[in-house]
């Protein structure tokens, strides 16, 4: 029968080079938790290094979902009255605020839909079932943006918020909600802008029409 040879006691590692290597393992661990997992799980981004490598955003994302998820679940079955949402005017539906000061800077309007040609930019694109899309505006701390947004179709479920520089700030969410107006003040330099999903169970085709102080309006992927 083979027998290995007995290391010698010098070739051992000593307690020191094993601690340090334990310590170094940990270390590693933590720094991979911190910048890595929490921002890409949990949108938790305290080095901003999550905000640089994109992981910031998937993690906001995922939590967003599964809070839809959640909501969907404990949500009235469909076919009951409270759930109607036919004949529910523009800016109706099941609104879900943030903070206090975050509703400040949502400034509603009751005016009646605008002509195309006084709107800087218009998007149209199309939801299918449980799609989701997200539009941001680039805007500096301070600066205001009219908007309105149609959905054609039914209605969708939407997160109003915004990012940039380590920060994040949710301003509004709604559920089953057709339409919406206002004007969204940037509460800090970013992106500012909309997360809208389809719950129903055919598509629809959402029309998003912006003006105002911005750099310019992008499509985050």
């Amino acid at each position: 029968m083979y027998n290995a040879e007995t290391p010698l006691r010098a070739e051992l590692p000593s307690s020191s080079k094993l601690l340090r290597s334990t310590l170094l393992a940990a270390i590693s661990a933590i720094v991979i938790l911190v910048a890595i997992v929490l921002p890409a799980e949990y949108g938790v981004d305290p080095t901003g290094v999550g905000r640089v490598l994109r992981m910031t955003e998937m993690g906001e994302i995922k939590q967003q979902l599964a809070a839809e998820a959640a909501a969907d679940a404990s949500a009235t079955p469909v076919g009951s009255p409270a759930s109607t949402v036919a004949a529910v005017p523009a800016n109706a539906g099941t609104a879900v605020s943030g903070t206090p000061k975050a509703l400040d800077v949502i400034q509603k309007t009751a005016v009646a839909p605008v002509a195309n040609s006084t709107w800087r930019d218009e998007l149209t694109f199309t939801l299918t079932p449980g799609e989701g899309k997200e539009i941001k505006l680039r805007m500096t701390e301070g600066e205001k943006a009219e908007f309105q947004w149609i959905v054609n179709g039914g209605s969708v479920n939407y997160d109003t918020h915004g990012d940039g520089g380590g920060r994040s700030i949710s301003y509004e969410k709604g559920r089953s909600v057709p339409a919406d107006d206002g004007a969204l003040v940037a509460a800090f330099t970013g992106n500012h802008g909309w997360y809208w999903r389809n719950r129903g169970p055919s598509d629809v085709k959402v029309v998003l029409r912006t003006r105002g102080q911005y750099t310019d309006i992008k499509q985050v992927q």
